[in-house]
């Protein structure tokens, strides 16, 4: 009877176990290294945002009000910036010309890349080092270097001046990075799901169609993000290998929001930001495959 009436009297925390400490308690303590840290990542954080926050402010604003008080100044705020950069620039045409290099780039990239992978990662013959230091070496070539032998090589095959041009340098230049990437992952994914579907008689085929590629939507989606960024903010192969005026991506289009003589830079931050929303879109729509594919496999062996 005793001993039901002392275990009546027991708190509650004590039946339970030890008592748990609350999250407030198991913070580390503040220490001069850790406020230096934070300081220094406050001030690269803003001298990073900065910059866009400057650009979109100025972009509401009209330059004959800024000519007058000067940037440092509050006022003079409208719209029309924008309406005139997307007329002056013709952004529809531009955006049009980049939708149709980026898309065929980054689902040529990422599906040969993925092929490759598969087979560097999920098959062992002599070569697999080789071929993957192969495909990464383009990495390593200055893009600079090749280009009066690509100039040269599109020019006499009759593509200098389309799109395909843009495209094969885009996938050639890419698909290495991607491939490492690829790879690395699919070797974190169990054999046993392959060879399973090896004993239930799935050829090679179906088991990079069926199995494979499902698993590796994070990876996938975190390289799409990044080579839409890449592929959408080039300018340079665009201006060696395109003459025609027309055929330009949108990152070229800011060009015909100068003047010669003189530069509204309130109506080229209004461009700017324009030609930089595509972009945040596509980042913010796949974020969650985006943050998922850099973290999966980190902890894995």
């Amino acid at each position: 009877m005793s001993t039901s009436t002392s275990a009546a009297r027991t708190a509650p925390g004590e039946q339970d176990g030890p008592r748990r400490v609350p999250p407030a308690a198991r913070r580390r303590p503040v220490t001069p290294g850790r406020v230096l840290l934070y300081a220094v990542l406050t001030l690269v954080s803003l001298a990073w945002l900065f910059p866009v926050v400057w650009a979109v402010y100025n972009s509401f604003r009209d330059y004959a009000f800024t000519a007058v008080n000067g940037y440092v100044s509050f006022g003079g705020f409208t719209l029309d910036n924008y309406a005139r950069a997307w007329e002056q620039g013709d952004f529809g045409r531009h955006f049009l010309n980049t939708l149709v290099i980026v898309v065929p780039s980054v689902l040529v990239t990422l599906f040969l890349a993925s092929m490759v992978a598969f087979v560097l990662a999920r098959f062992s013959w002599g070569l697999n080092v080789a071929m993957l230091v192969f495909f990464t070496a383009a990495n390593l070539l200055p893009q600079q270097a090749l280009l009066i032998p690509l100039f040269r090589f599109f020019l006499r095959v009759g593509l200098y001046d389309s799109y395909w041009a843009l495209i094969i340098v885009h996938v050639a230049f890419q698909m290495g990075f991607c491939t490492f990437v690829l790879s690395n992952y699919m070797k974190t994914l169990p054999k046993e799901l392959t060879e399973a579907a090896f004993v239930d008689g799935a050829g090679v085929l179906r088991q990079y169609v069926q199995i494979i590629l499902p698993l590796c939507r994070p990876p996938l989606a975190a390289l799409a993000t990044l080579q839409v960024t890449w592929v959408y903010n080039d300018f340079f192969w665009a201006v060696a290998f395109l003459s025609t005026g027309d055929k330009f991506p949108v990152t070229s289009a800011l060009a015909n929001l100068q003047g010669q003589f003189f530069i509204d830079y309130n109506l080229l931050s209004a461009g700017s930001v324009i030609v930089a929303v595509p972009t945040l879109v596509v980042f913010f729509a796949l974020q969650r495959h985006f943050v998922s594919g850099l973290t999966l496999g980190a902890n894995k062996g």
